[in-house]
């Protein structure tokens, strides 16, 4: 089984052709999936929800369920008191 299609090849082919910065074609596909490894915890997380019963509600969900994760990774900064422990900025966003 092939992890790239022949077309998508073709058009990074042409792509690489007409710019100076080349374009790294990867042989296997779950090098490129960085972002559903991510998201494979949210989907672990919302299984159990049995699904969201409005995009509103759904939307505000994933959005605080990813803050909470990109707080626990590290990637949140507070403009105030930099070396905050995650509940101490979990705890400021929430007041």
């Amino acid at each position: 089984m092939s992890c790239n299609s022949g077309s998508n090849k073709a058009a990074l082919d042409s792509i690489n052709k007409e710019t100076e910065e080349q374009i790294e074609i990867r042989q296997c596909k779950y090098l490129n999936n960085i972002v559903e490894q991510d998201h494979r915890n949210i989907k672990r997380i919302t299984r159990p929800m049995l699904g969201f019963k409005n995009f509103h509600s759904a939307q505000k969900t994933l959005a605080g369920i990813e803050l909470m994760k990109m707080i626990k990774k590290g990637q949140m900064e507070m403009s105030k008191g930099g070396g905050s422990s995650p509940a101490e900025q979990f705890y400021s966003l929430a007041a």
